[in-house]
């Protein structure tokens, strides 16, 4: 996923979350460095963490919690 942020065109296969084993079958540019992305890794956990932040802080505003969500069936 990180890969396909930095690259939206590669097709590339990597083998147990290993850098190292890449196989690049396509790409447009530069291939990203590992640092790249690592860091471009890093970049969607924090997103996640604010998508998730700004769903429960919407929730709160509704008075509900994920958990209400859950026993919905909806979490």
């Amino acid at each position: 996923e990180a890969i396909q942020k930095l690259r939206p065109k590669a097709e590339v296969v990597i083998y147990d979350n290993d850098y190292s084993t890449a196989i690049w079958h396509k790409i447009e540019g530069e291939i990203p460095t590992e640092a790249e992305v690592l860091q471009a890794i890093k970049n969607l956990e924090i997103e996640r963490a604010n998508a998730r932040a700004n769903a429960e802080a919407k929730l709160a505003a509704l008075g509900l919690t994920s958990d209400d969500l859950k026993a919905l069936g909806l979490g």
